[in-house]
């Protein structure tokens, strides 16, 4: 990496739950030659919220409108966004993005403010590493990092993953996506993009499989997926199977969508509440090739596109 950013940071969900660990993630963002603007309400918690929704939603505003800031990358995820969306001024966001080339960063809870900026303007950003705990962790990934900063300084970027189970494919649209349950959340809503001829990624945490399978098939029912030409499911980690699921498992789940679904279903991608992650353009044109040896990517990360 040679190219140094102004970064900006917001925390527009959850606080910090380890302060060391805040700093030590800026410090390190410093160390390779970072300028670094905090917006974040520093030590403010209101109930599970790093501010109130006004402080919250200043951060984000300021992070937009800032001229020197080239980038802007979330502090974590948890909840928050969705109290925001009817006040965020998603215009601001936009020509941050299409006039000022702004990069906007992070996963999780972040992917409303990513899809709504998509849904308003068509304006792209990256879903991948957030400060906390992608920045912070003492064990950092060197595969996280590698990709990000691939990713937001190359116009092309490209990835190859082992992936196995998966059918064969080749197929091209835009790329778009992030945590299953916040995408879910936005549908009927303006803030929900409609993209036809998508690649749609999506991930999640402590989600079983059932719930998993209930959210694709509320995508279906409401014609989402009719419109892509794949889905690619990244991690889903963190849920526990019991006896009573007697057999029904992630495995199966997969395999009740695809004998019901006319679209591929890949699964095998390192993105999600994962360490090792790779980062994705919101909104980029996207040739996508699955084989028995996994799965390719050639992305055209452009911040904005015109494919809704």
């Amino acid at each position: 990496m040679t190219k140094t950013f102004h970064i900006g940071v917001v925390a527009p969900s959850g606080y910090p739950a380890d302060t060391a660990a805040l700093t030590r993630g800026l410090d390190y963002l410093r160390s390779l030659g970072h300028t670094v603007h905090d917006f974040s309400a520093e030590g403010i918690r209101e109930q599970r919220f790093a501010g109130s929704d006004e402080q919250r939603v200043a951060q984000i505003h300021a992070a937009a409108l800032d001229p020197d800031v080239e980038m802007v990358i979330a502090l974590r995820g948890g909840y928050g966004l969705s109290r925001l969306l009817p006040v965020i001024d998603f215009n601001v966001l936009t020509r941050s993005v299409l006039e000022g080339g702004k990069r906007w960063v992070g996963h999780s809870d972040f992917t409303v403010v990513q899809l709504a900026m998509l849904a308003t303007a068509g304006a792209g950003s990256f879903a991948g590493p957030m400060i906390c705990d992608d920045f912070s962790r003492a064990d950092l990934s060197d595969f996280t990092h590698q990709h990000f900063w691939q990713c937001v300084t190359q116009d092309t970027y490209s990835i190859h993953v082992e992936a196995k189970d998966n059918p064969v494919a080749h197929l091209e649209g835009t790329l778009w996506g992030g945590n299953l349950t916040m995408l879910c959340s936005l549908l009927g809503t303006p803030w929900m993009p409609d993209i036809k001829n998508g690649i749609l990624f999506i991930e999640d945490v402590n989600e079983h499989p059932y719930r998993v399978e209930r959210m694709l098939l509320q995508l279906a029912h409401a014609g989402v997926l009719q419109q892509q030409r794949a889905v690619l499911l990244g991690d889903f980690s963190g849920y526990k199977l019991t006896d009573y699921d007697n057999g029904y498992d992630f495995k199966h789940m997969i395999s009740y969508l695809r004998d019901r679904l006319a679209i591929p279903i890949l699964q095998g991608l390192p993105f999600g509440h994962m360490k090792d992650k790779v980062t994705l353009p919101v909104g980029a044109r996207c040739v996508l090739e699955s084989s028995a040896d996994g799965l390719s990517m050639i992305m055209h990360a452009n911040l904005s596109h015109s494919s809704q």
